[in-house]
């Protein structure tokens, strides 16, 4: 495979969220991709605890914004081809996704993640 350069389109993996994006900038260790589309929303809570609410804070984990930019080690940056969606449908998609996984999870984790995608929903589409 040959090696990434900045302009390249790809995926990547972020703390729990899968982006599509471009790289702007090419470091030692990271890429810096500019995100275009969302391709799995982070999940919510402390992401240290796996999928437990008995944690000091629940975090509300937002999705990275359109054409933010993020470092992201290179081994979780893979080449994209295809078409990049438009990033608020992406977004509205993965946020969908997300929901149905929750709904068929019977967990306190799944009922309190449920709740907190509900808010970021409302703010995502206002």
């Amino acid at each position: 495979m040959e090696p990434l350069k900045i302009g390249d389109k790809v995926t990547a993996v972020y703390k729990t969220g899968k982006y599509i994006g471009e790289i702007t900038n090419i470091r030692p260790e990271h890429y810096l991709v500019r995100i275009l589309a969302v391709e799995r929303h982070p999940m919510q809570g402390d992401i240290h605890s796996g999928k437990t609410t008995d944690v000091p804070i629940f975090h509300e984990r937002r999705a990275l914004a359109f054409r933010e930019q993020a470092n992201i080690p290179k081994k979780m940056v893979k080449p994209f081809s295809g078409e990049i969606p438009e990033y608020t449908d992406s977004l509205r998609e993965a946020v969908r996704k997300l929901k149905e996984e929750l709904k068929s999870d019977d967990s306190d984790w799944a009922a309190k993640s449920l709740e907190n995608i509900e808010v970021l929903e409302k703010d995502y589409f206002k």
